[in-house]
C-alpha cells in the first residue's frame, strides 16, 4: 500500500534520512520517498498506516 504523508517539520536531506530510517525499522522492504522542498513523504510499504506515523512521531518528524 502507499502511504502519503506531509511531514512539517522535514527540513534538509538529513531530515529525510532520518524519517527513511523510521520507516525501514518499521518495514526494511519499504521504499520511502521523502522530499524536504515540499517536505511530501511518500511510503511503499506493508505496514500499516498507523505503525508508520507511530515511527515518524518517534523520530521527531510528525506528520501534519
Amino acid at each position: 500500500m502507499t502511504i502519503k504523508l506531509t511531514v512539517p517539520g522535514m527540513a534538509c536531506s538529513a531530515c529525510a534520512n532520518n524519517i527513511t530510517n523510521a520507516v525501514k525499522a518499521v518495514d526494511a522492504n519499504a521504499i520511502v520517498e521523502a522530499d524536504p522542498q515540499t517536505k511530501f513523504v511518500n511510503v511503499e510499504t506493508q505496514a500499516s498506516e498507523s505503525a508508520i506515523k507511530e515511527a515518524l512521531i518517534a523520530a521527531g518528524y510528525p506528520p501534519a
